[in-house]
C-alpha cells in the first residue's frame, strides 16, 4: 500500500466507502472480512516497524474477521511480562487513536491463561480465538502452545460444561426462542453467539485453533471444517453459512442505521431495513420470516452439535446400553436412533416424536435429517395417514414434555406437514410490546408454561393437577390463535370453526370437540372481564357464569387464560392481573358450585361487621362504621379494602379536612388513596397530578358516598423504571394533589413544562403508533366505554378531562396496560344521572379520538 500523507483521512475515506456500499453487498461476510482486513492494513501502516518483546493480536469479532460497522476493534497485547513494555504499548495505542483507529485493548501475560481458566469463562474464550498481527511471532506461538497444553481432558470436559451452562444463562436473559419479535441478533437464541459458542466447543474438543491467515472469516473456516469432518452435509453447511451471513447482514444494517454498536432488532429498525432493501418489498413480514428461518437454522445447528459434544465428552454410553423400542427406533442415553429400513412414513415420524417426548430424548443427526426430508415430502399432502393421527393424539396424552415435543415438531417442519392449518401461523408477526414471540412460538410456549404448573402449589397448579383429560386443554391452546393469519379481529370465532374441522379429521368425539371449541371461542373472555369490568358488579358476574355448564369448563378456561397471558411477554403476567383473574375465578366457582346469583354471592362475601372495624381505631364507633358503609352503594368497597383501611378512611373523613392522601406499599405497586369532596373534573385532575409526577396508573377504583365524599384508590408505578414509587416522592405527590384540588396548581402549565422531558421518555418507552378504538357496552345501570390506544404519558388525564367536558360522570374506572397499549374501561352516566344515549356515541368517539390523536 502507498501510505497516504494523511493516514487518518485515508482510513476514514476507505472505511466510509465500505459503509456506504453495505446495501450493495450480497455477501455480507465479505463486507465484514474486507472491513477487518482494512483495519489490519492500517494497523500495520501505523504501528512502528521495530522489534517488540510482545505480540499484538486481534481478538473478538476482529479476530474472526467478522467486524460489523461499529463493532469493538479488540486488540490483545501478549507478553511474557508487562514490565518493560509499558511505553511501547502506550505508544501503539496512542498512535492508533491519533490516526482514527479507535481500538480497545487488553494486556495479557502467560499467567493469565491459568488465571482466567479458573476465574472467567468469557475472558478465557477470547484467548482461543486470536489472530497474530505484529510483534514477536515466537511469543504468540508460545502463548498458543501453553493454551493448548492447558486443555487436558478433564479441563476440556469442565469448559464444555461451563459453555453449556453459559448458553442457558444467556437464553434466560435474552430469550430462548429463535422467534422473538425483537431479538438480540447476537445473544438471543439463533443469534451469532449460538454459532460462536459451537466454534469454541469445537476448538476445545479438537484443540485446534481456527486462526488461519488466509483471507476468510472464521465462520467460513469453521463450516469448512464441519463439512470435512462429517459433522454436517454439504447442503447443511451451505444453509448454515447462508443463515449466518444473513444474521451478519442484519447486524451490519442495525449498526449503520443507529450509527453505533447495537444488536437489538427493534420494530423501528425492522421497518427501516425492510424499506432499505427491495428484496423485502417494504414488508416487515418478509424480512422477519427470513430472519426467523435463519435464526432457527443456527439454533437448531447449535443444539444439535452441543448435544453431540455433551454425549461424547460428558455422558458417553456404550452401544450395549441401547434399548430397542420397536423395529424402527432405539434409544441410547438421551439420543433416539432410527434402526429401520427405507424412508420414514408420516406415521413413523409422529411415532419418533412420541418416543422423544416419552423418554425426554433428542434425535441423533441422521434421524433428524430423515425427519426434515419426510416433512418436506408430506407438506403438501392434504390428508395425513390415519395412523399418524393416532400417534399425534398419543403425544398430547404424554404425562409431560408435550409442549417441548410439539415445539420440536414445529422446528423441523413436521407440525405444519401433519396439520396444514398451522402453516400460516409459523412466523406470523404480532407486533407490539404486548407480544414478544411469533404466533406459532407463542402457541407452543402456552403449552410449555401450563405444563410447568405440575410442580406449582398455587390454585392454578392444583387445578392443572386435578385435570383428568389434559388433552382437551392442550388442543384448546394449540388452536386458540390458529385463525389469526386469516383475520385478527374475530380470530376466536374462526379459530373455533377450524378447531372443529381439524378435530373431526383426527377422529375426536363430538363431546371433545364441543369442549375445545368452547375454549377457543371464549379464550379472550376471562381476561377481558377480569381486567376491564367491575368484579363486584352482580350483572357482570351473572353474565360471565351463565357461559358455563360446569366448573370443569371454568377450570379449563382459567388455565387457558393463564397460559395465553404468561406466553405473551414475561412482563404481561403480573401479580395484579393474577389477583384479578383469581378473584373472577373464585367468585364464579362459588356461584356455580353453590348455585348462587351474583347478588347472593356479594351479600355473602362482603358483609361488614362494624365491631370488627372499630378494633382498628379508638376514634370511631360502630355507628360511624355502619353509617359509612350504608353511604356507599357499592359492594366492591368492603371487598377491596381491609378492615384496618376502612377504619382509617372513617378517621380521615371525621377530621373534616379538604383532602387526605394515604400511601400503601404493595408487592409490585404503590397504592395511593385520595379522600376528598367530589366535583366534576376531580378524576382528571388526580390523573394529571400522577402524570406530572411520572406515575403510571395501572388500576383506579372510585367509590362515592351519598354525601359527595369520594374515596379514589390508584395502583401506580414509575413510568421509567416500572418499579414502585420511592417514599421520598410521597411528599411532593401529596402536596400536588392538595394544590390541584385547591385550584393552586394549573395542570395545563405543568404539562407544558414537562413536555420536553416527556418527549425523551416517550421516545424511549412509547415508540409504537397505532389505532384508537372506542366501543360502548350497555349495562343495567351504566354505559361502559372501552378505550384501546397506544399508551402515552398524560393519557388518562386528557381522556378523563375530555369526558368531563362532554358531560360524562365516571363512576368506576379500570385501567389495564398491555405492553405499550392501554385498555381503559369507564362506567359512566350523563349529567342527569342517566345512561348515555346512543345518539351521542358518535360525538363521544369523535371527540375522544381527536383528543387521543393529539397525544400520539
Amino acid at each position: 500500500m502507498t501510505i497516504s500523507i494523511n493516514i487518518k483521512e485515508e482510513f476514514h475515506k476507505r472505511r466510509d466507502h465500505l459503509f456506504q456500499n453495505i446495501l450493495k453487498n450480497k455477501d455480507n461476510l465479505k463486507f465484514s472480512m474486507e472491513y477487518s482486513l482494512l483495519v489490519e492494513e492500517f494497523i500495520h501502516a501505523v504501528v512502528p516497524n521495530k522489534q517488540y518483546n510482545f505480540s499484538l493480536a486481534s481478538a473478538g469479532s476482529f479476530s474472526r474477521r467478522e467486524l460489523s460497522p461499529y463493532s469493538d476493534i479488540d486488540l490483545m497485547f501478549i507478553t511474557e511480562t508487562v514490565e518493560g513494555n509499558e511505553s511501547d504499548i502506550s505508544e501503539i495505542i496512542t498512535k492508533l487513536w491519533d490516526y482514527g483507529i479507535e481500538v480497545s485493548h487488553t494486556v495479557r501475560d502467560y499467567s493469565d491463561l491459568a488465571k482466567y481458566l479458573e476465574e472467567d469463562l468469557h475472558t478465557f474464550t477470547q484467548f482461543i480465538e486470536t489472530r497474530f498481527l505484529i510483534g514477536s511471532e515466537k511469543i504468540y506461538k508460545q502463548w498458543n502452545d501453553f493454551l493448548i497444553a492447558l486443555i487436558t481432558d478433564e479441563i476440556k470436559a469442565d469448559l464444555l460444561q461451563k459453555l453449556f451452562e453459559d448458553t442457558e444463562k444467556r437464553y434466560e436473559k435474552y430469550g430462548s426462542s429463535p422467534k422473538m419479535l425483537e431479538p438480540n441478533v447476537k445473544l438471543s437464541a439463533g443469534g451469532l453467539r449460538d454459532f460462536q459458542a459451537v466454534e469454541w466447543m469445537y476448538i476445545l474438543k479438537d484443540k485446534i485453533l481456527l486462526n488461519k491467515q488466509n483471507e476468510s472469516t472464521q465462520a467460513e473456516i469453521f463450516i469448512d471444517q464441519l463439512r470435512k469432518n462429517g459433522y454436517a452435509s454439504a447442503k447443511e453447511c451451505e444453509n448454515l453459512l447462508t443463515s449466518y451471513d444473513f444474521i451478519i447482514s442484519i447486524r451490519n444494517l442495525i449498526h449503520i442505521l443507529s450509527h453505533q454498536k447495537n444488536d437489538r432488532l427493534e420494530f423501528i429498525a425492522q421497518t427501516k431495513i425492510s424499506e432499505l432493501n427491495s428484496i423485502y418489498g417494504n414488508s416487515i413480514s418478509v424480512l422477519m420470516q427470513k430472519y426467523f428461518a435463519a435464526a432457527t437454522a443456527i439454533n437448531r445447528f447449535s443444539k444439535s452439535i452441543s448435544k453431540k459434544f455433551r454425549e461424547e465428552f460428558l455422558n458417553p454410553l456404550p452401544d450395549s446400553l441401547s434399548i430397542e423400542l420397536d423395529e424402527d427406533f432405539c434409544v441410547k442415553g438421551k439420543s433416539l436412533y432410527f434402526i429401520g429400513k427405507g424412508a420414514l412414513s408420516l406415521s413413523a415420524v409422529l411415532r419418533s416424536f412420541y418416543y422423544r417426548g416419552l423418554y425426554n430424548s433428542h434425535f441423533d443427526d441422521a434421524l433428524r435429517s430423515m425427519i426434515i426430508e419426510s416433512a418436506e415430502k408430506y407438506r403438501n399432502e392434504k390428508n395425513p395417514e390415519a395412523e399418524s393421527s393416532v400417534f399425534f393424539r398419543e403425544i398430547l396424552k404424554l404425562p409431560r414434555n408435550v409442549g417441548n415435543t410439539l415445539q420440536s415438531m414445529n422446528e423441523l417442519g413436521v407440525l405444519s406437514a401433519f396439520m396444514p392449518e398451522f402453516k400460516d401461523l409459523v412466523g406470523y408477526l404480532q407486533h407490539g410490546v404486548y407480544h414478544c414471540f411469533t404466533a406459532d412460538e407463542h402457541t407452543l410456549v402456552t403449552i410449555q408454561n401450563v405444563e410447568k404448573l405440575e410442580k406449582d402449589t398455587s390454585t392454578l397448579g392444583k387445578i392443572y393437577n386435578s385435570l383428568k383429560d389434559r388433552e382437551i386443554l392442550f388442543l384448546a391452546l394449540l388452536f386458540h390463535d390458529i385463525a389469526k393469519p386469516i383475520n385478527l379481529a374475530g380470530h376466536e370465532i374462526i379459530g373455533s370453526e377450524m378447531a372443529s374441522s381439524i378435530m373431526h379429521r383426527l377422529g375426536y368425539s363430538e363431546e371433545e370437540i364441543d369442549s375445545v371449541t368452547f375454549l377457543v371461542r371464549n379464550h379472550l373472555m376471562m381476561e377481558q372481564i377480569a381486567f376491564r369490568r367491575n368484579l363486584s358488579d352482580p350483572e357482570t358476574l351473572n353474565n360471565f357464569t351463565a357461559k358455563f355448564t360446569s366448573v370443569q369448563n371454568l377450570n379449563y378456561l382459567y388455565l387457558v387464560t393463564y397460559a395465553d397471558l404468561s406466553a405473551v411477554n414475561p412482563a404481561v403476567w403480573t401479580s395484579w392481573k393474577s389477583e384479578l383473574l383469581s378473584e373472577l375465578y373464585l367468585k364464579s366457582k362459588a356461584m356455580l358450585e353453590d348455585q348462587l346469583t351474583g347478588e347472593e354471592l356479594l351479600i355473602k362475601t362482603t358483609y361488614v361487621v362494624p365491631k370488627d372495624i372499630t378494633k382498628h381505631s379508638q376514634l370511631i364507633s360502630e355507628d360511624h362504621v355502619q353509617e359509612h358503609i350504608d353511604s356507599i352503594n357499592d359492594m366492591a368497597y368492603a371487598h377491596h379494602f381491609s378492615e384496618e383501611e376502612i377504619a382509617k378512611h372513617i378517621e380521615e373523613i371525621q377530621k373534616g379536612i379538604k383532602i387526605s392522601v394515604l400511601f400503601k406499599d404493595l408487592p409490585n405497586f404503590t397504592n395511593i388513596t385520595v379522600i376528598t369532596k367530589d366535583f366534576p373534573s376531580l378524576l382528571s385532575r388526580l390523573c394529571g397530578v400522577f402524570s406530572i409526577n411520572d406515575a403510571n396508573i395501572h388500576d383506579a377504583k372510585i367509590f362515592t358516598r351519598k354525601d359527595g365524599i369520594v374515596i379514589d384508590t390508584f395502583n401506580v408505578t414509575d413510568f421509567r423504571t416500572h418499579k414502585k414509587i420511592e417514599p421520598e416522592r410521597y411528599g411532593k405527590i401529596e402536596n400536588d394533589l392538595s394544590a390541584v384540588i385547591s385550584g393552586l396548581l394549573q395542570l395545563n402549565q405543568e404539562f407544558a413544562k414537562m413536555k420536553s422531558r416527556w418527549w425523551r421518555i416517550e421516545n424511549k418507552f412509547f415508540k409504537r403508533t397505532g389505532k384508537v378504538k372506542i366501543t360502548f357496552e350497555d349495562h343495567e345501570k351504566y354505559t361502559i366505554i372501552d378505550v384501546v390506544s397506544p399508551d402515552r404519558l398524560g393519557f388518562l388525564y386528557q381522556v378523563t378531562k375530555k369526558m368531563n367536558e362532554l358531560g360524562l360522570i365516571i363512576y368506576f374506572a379500570k385501567i389495564s396496560t398491555r405492553g405499550d397499549d392501554i385498555v381503559d374501561s369507564f362506567y359512566v352516566l350523563d349529567r342527569n344521572g342517566k345512561k348515555v344515549s346512543q345518539n351521542d356515541y358518535e360525538l363521544i368517539v369523535t371527540e375522544l379520538t381527536a383528543t387521543i390523536n393529539q397525544l400520539l
